[in-house]
């Protein structure tokens, strides 16, 4: 059972179902249709016992057990929807016996809706603790995946400038995109050639280019991703992550009043990793600055305001 029978509903649906009656037969019909049973109807001495006497010993019984509590549950919710009382009416004193079951079931039926109000602020407050249990296991959780994230990026740094650790990192650079939940494309090869991975974000797929080498990603390399840019579809950019940063002449080959490449190093990596931003705002940061000022390239010290 989902409400406890406490004395003081037993009390008020008592009152309302002898009140709500004149006659032994409608009591007895309404008590059959609450689902107490026919054997235990059938002891009633309709002659000689009283409504009161029955019901007494009816509710001392229904007292002892689930199912029979389970009873005056049912009685109760029956008693609390009367909204007229047919078998009071036609006697001499037919006013006052409908004015009495009226106050008794509606005093029932405050007491059923004070008890639904208390278990449903109950149950929500239940709810907002489990919620916040929940909420502080995924932040712990998160702050555990994240914390894994950066002793994996720190332990590569000594395979800095090797093909063992590009391959590597670009592993490891997908993962974490999947930890910021941001749509991504892994590369992979199709019939020997290479398939770039991409990631989309606000509407907006980004090619994406990785270096993982010792030195300042060049030109070179800039001019390549922005070939492949310019072969693809009009919401097509590119992202270039190069963990030794840029040279002064990739940045300006880069940048332009229509740039189509946001390039990034390991300082907005890290930014993301401490928590500073999520990656997807440090991506909507850069290309923000790209659209106002022509630069692809803004430095993690210039992002403040």
């Amino acid at each position: 059972m989902s409400s406890k029978v406490t004395p003081r509903l037993i009390e008020l649906t008592y009152e309302a179902a002898l009140k709500s009656f004149w006659r032994k037969n409608a009591l007895k019909k309404f008590l059959r249709a609450s689902h107490i049973s026919e054997s235990y109807l059938a002891t009633w001495d309709l002659e000689n016992e009283t409504k009161r006497d029955f019901l007494d010993r009816a509710f001392i019984k229904l007292q002892t057990s689930k199912k029979g509590q389970a009873v005056i549950e049912k009685m109760s919710k029956n008693l609390s929807e009367f909204k007229s009382f047919p078998d009071l009416r036609n006697w001499e004193d037919s006013d006052e016996k409908i004015s009495k079951a009226y106050k008794a079931v509606e005093e029932l039926k405050y007491y059923l809706k004070s008890r639904e109000e208390k278990a449903q602020k109950e149950k929500t407050k239940q709810e907002i603790k489990k919620r916040a249990r929940e909420k502080r296991a995924e932040i712990q959780r998160s702050l555990n995946d994240k914390k894994k994230l950066q002793t994996r990026l720190d332990s590569l740094h000594k395979e800095v400038g090797t093909r063992e650790g590009g391959y590597k990192f670009q592993k490891w650079f997908y993962d974490f995109l999947d930890y910021f939940d941001i749509d991504n494309r892994k590369p992979y090869n199709s019939k020997g050639r290479q398939i770039d991975g991409s990631l989309t974000h606000n509407g907006t797929t980004y090619l994406v280019e990785l270096k993982f080498t010792g030195n300042q990603t060049d030109v070179t390399e800039i001019d390549s991703l922005k070939t492949k840019v310019e072969d693809k579809a009009d919401n097509t950019m590119g992202i270039m992550v190069s963990i030794s940063g840029y040279s002064s002449v990739a940045i300006e080959s880069a940048s332009g009043k229509r740039s189509l490449l946001l390039l990034l190093d390991a300082q907005h990596i890290y930014m993301a990793l401490a928590g500073t931003l999520k990656f997807d705002e440090i991506i909507s940061r850069v290309r923000r600055h790209a659209s106002q000022t022509g630069e692809s390239f803004l430095k993690v010290s210039g992002f403040g305001g």
